[in-house]
């Protein structure tokens, strides 16, 4: 019951969630002690997946073990699911009328400004040092210049590693996992599609759900990768509309692969995306629980994750660009952006009435010059 209303409840994006959970099952209910939370944190910031969800997860099996584990995550994911949902037909059915267009119109600069916030936010916690910031530079550049996501992210993360161990046999073994995971493998059959739209749909998004690290905000670089640049089943208009209904509803920010599903499949493609794009979480949880804490000590482990956060980062810069690009088309627009972005910066403004603002401009400007 407390996952479920807390799927109903939790708006504001990861940081948000996890706060609301300390405050919730810390401080008020006791279930874990503030050393315990922070161990399960930083568990979660070691495997792929959106943190907030697998917070759930682990909270739920902390509280009542393998069922708790299922329904920690379900009861939070499912509201937002069906909230998402009942949008994306709703956007299905009349996105192309006016006030549907002006309502985005104004939306998608603001989410524009929301991504390059939360990009910086993390940057000044990831970007330690030159070797870091040149990693992010690169990251950003070769995304721009079309190499795939997961070669960027895997690789940043095992020079980073190389760097740190500073020997041969630790590069050879670097080498031989990143060429012979199963991820990989998983992520070449999402390419190679099963010659089934809706199971070449729901590949992409279990490899995304499955490799996925960083915030929800690097979820848009993969999503457009696949569904826009590769396979061109979206437009940048859609996918931005997508993250626009994820950001402006509670729970998880993953949720938009339940929108785009709906888009491309209708419910049977919601259910497929969400399942696929949130399965890869609960099987990691489980496998990593009871290993995972000792890597945190471990100096080439967490050297792959430095490489590996800051690629990540490097990505949202990149997919920020190109989606600012399609976002922001005129004066009114630039200036919703920066805005929103001075406001994220210097207040504690709640996106969410960032982007609520944003719609209502743009349905007022949309209207004046009707």
């Amino acid at each position: 019951m407390y996952f479920l209303r807390l799927g109903v409840v939790a708006f504001g994006g990861p940081a948000a969630h996890i706060a609301m959970m300390r405050e919730d099952l810390v401080r008020r209910r006791r279930w874990v002690t503030d050393d315990e939370f922070l161990d399960l944190l930083g568990i979660t910031n070691l495997i792929p997946g959106p943190n907030s969800t697998e917070m759930a997860i682990h909270l739920g099996y902390t509280r009542a073990g393998a069922w708790g584990l299922v329904l920690g995550g379900v009861c939070f994911i499912v509201p937002a699911m069906a909230i998402v949902l009942s949008l994306a037909w709703a956007y299905v059915r009349w996105g192309s009328l006016p006030v549907a267009t002006s309502l985005l119109y104004g939306v998608k600069p603001v989410i524009i400004a929301i991504v390059v916030q939360a990009m910086w936010g993390l940057a000044r916690t990831a970007v330690r040092g030159p070797l870091l910031a040149a990693a992010f530079v690169a990251a950003a550049a070769l995304a721009l210049a079309g190499v795939h996501e997961l070669v960027v992210l895997f690789g940043a993360g095992a020079l980073a590693a190389l760097l740190a161990a500073r020997s041969r046999a630790a590069a050879g073994v670097i080498t031989l996992l990143v060429s012979a995971t199963p991820l990989r493998a998983l992520a070449a059959a999402a390419v190679a599609g099963s010659g089934v739209a809706l199971g070449t749909m729901t590949l992409i998004f279990l490899k995304i759900g499955a490799v996925l690290y960083g915030s929800g905000y690097v979820l848009l670089a993969f999503l457009r990768r696949d569904f826009v640049e590769r396979l061109g089943w979206l437009t940048d208009r859609q996918l931005l509309d997508a993250v626009a209904v994820g950001q402006v509803t509670p729970g998880p920010v993953f949720t938009t692969a339940t929108f785009i599903g709906f888009v491309l499949a209708g419910v049977p493609g919601a259910v497929l995306a969400t399942v696929a794009i949130f399965l890869p979480s609960f099987v990691l949880v489980a496998v990593s629980r009871p290993w995972l804490p000792r890597l945190r000590g471990a100096r080439r482990a967490a050297a792959f994750l430095d490489g590996v956060n800051v690629a990540a980062l490097g990505l949202m810069a990149a997919v920020a660009w190109q989606l600012g690009r399609a976002a922001i088309v005129d004066v009114l627009t630039l200036v919703l952006a920066l805005g929103s972005a001075a406001l994220l910066v210097t207040t504690r403004v709640n996106s969410v009435w960032l982007i609520a603002a944003g719609g209502a401009l743009g349905i007022a400007w949309r209207a004046l010059h009707a």
